[in-house]
């Protein structure tokens, strides 16, 4: 019996949606007790804890190698570091879809840039054949440096889009009408096992699906092509996780086979909406349990 965990967390979480501590009491009953440390402390002996849980470090893109120093750091002591050090090296980067694309996982169309002139931007409506087109960064999260753009704001917004993405590695994406008429699903799964499914639809006129950011929570079943696409993502992983995100999004010009794509696979920090499903906090600490044994 694994009798201590740590959370991976950050200093400040008052501007964000946490839903992390449904998780206590389950543990608890287990007889595991659970301490949650920010990963910009020092001189933490983490060997105290059987298991560190990376969950809520949602500032790590702005100091992506300081975090993954970290995480290394973590691995040199006496404990499991979940998910493990080389799966969260691998997904850090959005670099990892296009890993998945070679290995036949259907992604949503994407180009990937080491760097970008605003040349290089505008000429993806072309080669996507869209009014509009979606640019971020290949570290990031919560939407930061995110941007949609058509032709005219593209150019409206050409000086910080410059300052950005001129020495920022980035993806470029067509936009999708369908993350404002239908919104994002995001399956959860722990070990392995399916868990529960919501479906995240942005605020009016916003296309970020957060909560940060006034999107609404609803909670669905998925469909088989759903459930298929998410497993095949799984399956695709180069190893074996605790928790996965598996964020899809129809394509409706895509072929009937491949009209559920891959957004983004997350194994570093999600949230997994363990408030959305009562049972989710039982299953996962089972699943924690069970990977650990």
């Amino acid at each position: 019996m694994h009798q201590s965990i740590a959370f991976l967390s950050t200093d400040d979480l008052e501007d964000y949606f946490v839903w992390d501590n449904l998780l206590i009491q389950p543990f608890s009953q287990h007889g595991v007790h659970v301490d949650v440390i920010s990963w910009h402390a020092i001189d933490i002996d983490w060997s105290q804890y059987d298991a560190v849980i990376v969950r809520s470090t949602w500032d790590y893109q702005e100091h992506a190698d300081a975090f993954i120093d970290k995480l290394i750091e973590i691995t040199k002591h006496d404990t499991v570091l979940i998910n493990p050090l080389s799966l969260m090296q691998w997904n850090i980067s959005k670099r990892y879809l296009q890993i998945l694309q070679t290995q036949g996982i259907t992604i949503i169309p994407s180009v990937f840039f080491d760097s970008v002139a605003i040349s290089d931007i505008y000429a993806q409506f072309a080669y996507f054949d869209t009014q509009e087109i979606i640019i971020k960064p290949l570290i990031s999260a919560n939407s930061d440096n995110t941007f949609r753009l058509d032709h005219t704001n593209l150019m409206a917004q050409a000086g910080p889009l410059s300052n950005i993405f001129s020495t920022t590695p980035c993806v470029i994406q067509p936009f999708l009408d369908s993350v404002i008429n239908e919104g994002e699903y995001s399956l959860f799964y722990f070990n392995g096992e399916y868990s529960h499914t919501i479906r995240k639809v942005p605020k009016s006129g916003d296309f970020r699906v957060q909560e940060e950011h006034g999107g609404e929570l609803i909670t669905v079943i998925p469909d088989e092509r759903q459930l298929s696409a998410a497993a095949k993502v799984l399956a695709a992983l180069p190893e074996k996780s605790l928790y996965a995100r598996v964020d899809l999004i129809r394509n409706p010009r895509a072929q009937k086979d491949d009209i559920w794509q891959l957004m983004e696979v997350e194994l570093i920090e999600p949230s997994l909406y363990f408030n959305m499903d009562e049972a989710s906090p039982e299953r996962f600490v089972q699943a924690t349990l069970n990977y650990l044994a």
